[in-house]
């Protein structure tokens, strides 16, 4: 049974899932932070060009089973199988939303 995301989080899910990096862009606020990796990306164009790096360097798919919320933050752990070292992993997406955007997202083991 699929879970209920905020409008918002689900727009950043689909939009990864079109594979097309100026859709996850336009999932964030203008200023929206994305920390991946050890790496923090800030702004859009940030954003965009971490998508376009991931996409050329792998292939995966997200499937989110389980949505919490805590201090502000919405946790969102999703199942992800790719090509990819460790796959497949269930990560952990930690949002902060500003109305129907993302302002911040980081993701984690």
């Amino acid at each position: 049974m699929p879970i209920k995301l905020p409008r918002a989080i689900e727009a950043y899910f689909d939009a990864d899932r079109s594979g097309e990096p100026d859709a996850v862009a336009a999932a964030f606020t203008e200023n929206g932070i994305v920390k991946d990796k050890g790496e923090i990306h800030t702004g859009r164009d940030a954003i965009r060009e971490w998508m376009v790096e991931a996409g050329q360097l792998y292939t995966y798919t997200m499937e989110p089973f389980l949505i919490s919320t805590e201090n502000g933050k919405t946790q969102v752990t999703a199942h992800v199988v790719g090509t990819f070292p460790g796959s497949p992993v269930d990560l952990r997406f930690f949002f902060v939303l500003a109305g129907d955007k993302v302002a911040e997202l980081e993701i984690t083991v």
